[in-house]
């Protein structure tokens, strides 16, 4: 009997490295060759293979068309595992794990207008964990709410922020998490290092909290069709169920 393809793929050292780096965030192949100390042509080797096997999509960045963002496809990965297991005995396959209790937690999701990603992001959080999660969402050039993500958000039984479009600059002060959705905001918000000040958006990132929070990117496009907003809030609905066990980890580990 072959091995799962599961553990046949992700199995090589290089492999469930780069598996490691994005499941934490989306990666473009330079900061994923700088993370692992591989040349660029052998993380590309890899990346390819894990494409093929289909535990890893990529998209071409929104920011400049250049780089391309790798994402670790989660809930394939979920069930070819449950499936590995399972093909070496029926008692070990994998159960759904339990839902997440997400514990206290301030979360900030950013994109460029604040006008669709992040308040449908916001919404979907804040309904998943019945207000538990502090969060927020904003952009770096606010324009008014999409009436399409107001109607996907609306399809899904959920109302936009109160806020409404908020400007980056206006948030301050102890986030955990930052999310952004968009990668032109990734670009030009790389990093929270510096304690203790408000994001700027004209210059470098600041940090919300002392020692910064976890920065994270989950490169998601900009809607544009109708039918392109349910899919993105589809998307955001399976990432943020993920993102769930995270914040329950975090949790833990603090306590």
């Amino acid at each position: 009997m072959e091995p799962p393809a599961f553990l046949v793929t992700a199995g090589h050292p290089v492999r469930w490295r780069l598996l490691s780096a994005l499941a934490g965030s989306d990666l473009a192949v330079h900061e994923l060759t700088a993370r692992l100390g591989h040349p660029q042509n052998l993380i590309s080797y890899h990346l390819g293979r894990l494409r093929k096997a289909g535990l890893v999509t990529a998209r071409r960045s929104s920011a400049d068309g250049r780089d391309t963002y790798y994402t670790l496809h989660l809930a394939r990965c979920s069930a070819m595992l449950t499936g590995a297991g399972a093909a070496l005995h029926p008692a070990l396959r994998l159960s759904a794990p339990p839902p997440a209790r997400p514990g206290r937690a301030r979360v900030l999701f950013l994109c460029t207008g604040n006008s669709a990603r992040s308040p449908m992001a916001e919404a979907i959080l804040r309904r998943l964990t019945a207000g538990e999660v502090e969060v927020y969402s904003a952009g770096v050039n606010p324009k008014p709410l999409h009436r399409y993500a107001v109607r996907a958000l609306a399809v899904r039984g959920m109302d936009p922020p109160e806020t409404g479009p908020t400007h980056v600059s206006q948030l301050t002060g102890g986030f955990s998490h930052v999310i952004t959705l968009c990668d032109r905001v990734k670009e030009v918000c790389p990093s929270f290092d510096a304690p203790h000040q408000a994001l700027s958006p004209d210059g470098p990132n600041q940090a919300l909290s002392p020692g910064g929070p976890r920065q994270v990117h989950w490169s998601i496009p900009e809607p544009v069709h109708p039918a392109d907003f349910d899919h993105v809030a589809d998307q955001l609905t399976e990432r943020i169920g993920f993102f769930l066990h995270t914040l329950a980890t975090d949790s833990e580990e603090a306590s």
